[in-house]
């Protein structure tokens, strides 16, 4: 039978090759971004930039008025005609963040004899870190009391220019309706970019409400099926992670209006994963550390609903 002592060595010679002086490999981070994505629901849908420094600054340009004016063959238009772009720059400040896993022997003897312990420490904390990190992207708010989601504004939080509050209503096609009216037309072009994203209870009574119109055609189909919820040709979609006790009561949650490709998460590629022996204690302590931020890339092409009762 192997001792404490034993399978603590043999589980920190399985781990020893796992990263280069605590850094993961290119290709092991590069795999470990990955799977953060594949486990995530806002990772998934955002824009992800793995970044080659702990800071790093992304250039926004855009015409956001005429710029056509009446031509004349063979003559320039006059100075006052002239267009140029309003441009801009939206800065990641990648936050450190750390997790640390401590596994006893009982676990480590199993994972060692029988599977890749290395491949099995680094699934299982990717798929958890996935969902914390989705966490502090929508809940992010350097006002917060909680330490963890203090280190910057998240999705929620950055959102202010528009909002519609709904005035503790539950969700249905006025809640939508409005914040399709309060996003700027130039915004709306795209709008089978555009996403609904809301809290799980919120998607939820939407839901119901759709299925209130008893028809074989509607009603039915969201009684009887997990249809994707829709208006106005937007996707309505729950995001697990969206606070459901905030708001009037705090009964309530929110909801965005936004293309999701303007969420921009930046993610320092110099992961880490560190090990360590409590050989008394037979445990091992396993250490990740990750840096990376949130910044929307345009606020204004965000609307935030507010105030939407979940009880």
């Amino acid at each position: 039978m192997l001792t404490n002592d034993s399978i603590l060595q043999k589980a920190d010679m399985a781990l020893s090759d796992l990263t280069t002086g605590g850094l993961l490999l290119p290709a092991q981070a590069q795999n470990f971004i990955r799977v953060l994505i594949d486990e995530a629901v806002m990772l998934k849908m955002a824009t992800v930039t793995p970044m080659r420094s702990q800071k790093q600054r992304m250039e926004k340009i855009k015409f956001g008025s005429r710029i056509l004016r009446n031509g004349t063959s063979g003559v320039a238009l006059s100075e006052a005609d002239r267009s140029k772009p309003d441009t801009g720059q939206v800065e990641l400040d990648t936050k450190l963040f750390k997790a640390e896993v401590r596994l006893n022997n009982e676990v480590l003897e199993d994972s060692i004899e029988r599977q890749d312990l290395r491949q099995t420490i680094l699934t299982l904390m990717a798929e958890r870190i996935a969902v914390d990190m989705d966490e502090v992207i929508v809940k992010g708010d350097t006002t917060s009391s909680d330490p963890f989601l203090a280190q910057f504004n998240g999705l929620l939080a950055s959102i202010s220019t528009h909002t519609v509050d709904h005035a503790a209503a539950t969700a249905n096609r006025t809640l939508w309706k409005n914040m399709l009216k309060a996003m700027p037309s130039a915004f709306l072009r795209n709008k089978k970019a555009l996403r609904f994203l809301t809290s799980v209870d919120a998607e939820i009574d939407y839901r119901d409400s759709l299925a209130d119109r008893a028809t074989a055609n509607v009603g039915d189909r969201f009684v009887e099926q997990d249809a994707p919820s829709m208006y106005s040709g937007v996707p309505v979609s729950s995001v697990p992670v969206f606070p459901e006790s905030i708001g009037t009561g705090s009964h309530c949650t929110d909801a965005v209006l936004i293309d999701p490709k303007n969420i921009n998460v930046g993610v320092w590629r110099d992961i880490a994963i560190e090990t360590d022996k409590l050989v008394s204690e037979g445990v091992l302590l396993v250490v990740a550390t990750i840096r990376f931020d949130m910044k929307l890339i345009e606020e204004t092409a965000a609307v935030k609903g507010i105030n939407i009762s979940v009880t």
